[in-house]
């Protein structure tokens, strides 16, 4: 069963003091880095990883809505976002209960979240999605 555990960190929320947030020249603390790459090692070590990567803060990003059939892109952060993503683990793991056993283990900071979602495969649909997704101009969900 494939997992993606969501890195959601506090630095990075929209509703986090200013002195807090993860600003333009952000880099974390060089402690935190090696905390983090010990757990990726364990994670890749157990034959778990798939892949991970972090991401830049939300300044630098853009959102592209959709509305009327035409797309509007936003610059920035989006005064919208409630939760913001910082980074991510693509795991294998047998069960959630395994992937919830994982992301207990990240040396995250106080208010950090870690969200897990579990990987549609193409078993979990039914025939005439499996059939639908076979055609080559539709790429698979999963």
């Amino acid at each position: 069963m494939r997992f993606m555990m969501f890195m959601i960190p506090k630095v990075y929320q929209p509703d986090t003091p200013d002195e807090e947030k993860a600003g333009e020249g952000f880099v974390p603390p060089a402690e935190a880095v090696a905390n983090m790459a010990k757990f990726n090692e364990e994670l890749a070590k157990a034959g778990a990883l798939i892949s991970l990567d972090g991401l830049h803060p939300i300044s630098k990003g853009a959102r592209v809505a959709f509305s009327g059939g035409k797309p509007k892109v936003t610059d920035g952060p989006s005064i919208k976002a409630k939760e913001v993503i910082g980074g991510y683990w693509m795991i294998d793991v047998k069960s959630k209960d395994e992937a919830i056993g994982w992301a207990k283990r990240i040396p995250a900071e106080e208010g950090d979240m870690i969200e897990i979602r579990q990987v549609f495969e193409m078993s979990d649909f039914p025939p005439d999605v499996q059939k639908a997704a076979d055609n080559p101009r539709v790429k698979s969900p999963g």
